[in-house]
């Protein structure tokens, strides 16, 4: 008999406020929004838990104002809802303590911003000692100016991401790769 993978996917910021920004550009979305909804459904299917986790703070982050909720596509199916008020979603949303009394071992990383609180969460959860896969094509962001007046497009922004967590925090997969794994753990 065959060990369950104690593994959690992280659906991190998914969430209205970002429409609010003026940054907010539909470009990438459709390509991101499949890729999401492709790595839900695997883990769905396979029976692993599908977390969610919400952005408080100020503006429109601000709980008060109602876009702290999914976007219209994001599935209402979570095993596990958390709000954070931090960049990373472990060290102060309950999250971690559900982490633990489940024992999951294991974490994929997706959501929004690729190089803010998936980044974030991704260099937490790899120094408390998760095994943890970032899931870049199930992640989005938007081009940044430096403050040299350079801008960094998405594209570049998430090859930057994939560099710097790469065999030091994580694992950086397709989602393809992330469920193939899981598959692998299990007949293992």
């Amino acid at each position: 008999m065959n060990t369950p993978v104690k593994s959690a996917l992280l659906v991190i910021d998914v969430q209205q406020s970002f429409t609010q920004r003026p940054f907010w550009d539909e470009t990438d979305m459709p390509a991101y929004r499949q890729h999401q909804l492709d790595l839900i459904a695997g883990y769905q299917a396979r029976g692993l838990p599908v977390v969610q986790v919400f952005h408080h703070s100020q503006g429109a982050f601000d709980p008060a104002n109602g876009f702290c909720v999914a976007l219209d596509w994001l599935p209402r199916q979570a095993d596990a809802t958390f709000n954070k008020h931090v960049h990373n979603a472990l060290t102060e949303s309950g999250l971690l303590a559900w982490l633990q009394q489940h024992q999951i071992t294991h974490l994929s990383i997706s959501g929004i911003r690729t190089e803010q609180c998936c980044e974030t969460t991704a260099r937490v959860a790899s120094d408390l000692g998760f095994a943890v896969d970032f899931v870049s094509e199930a992640t989005l962001t938007w081009p940044m100016q430096h403050a040299d007046g350079s801008t960094l497009s998405a594209a570049q922004i998430k090859h930057r991401t994939e560099l710097v967590l790469a065999d030091r925090f994580a694992r950086v997969v397709t989602v393809a790769q992330c469920l193939a794994g899981l598959d692998a753990a299990v007949a293992a």
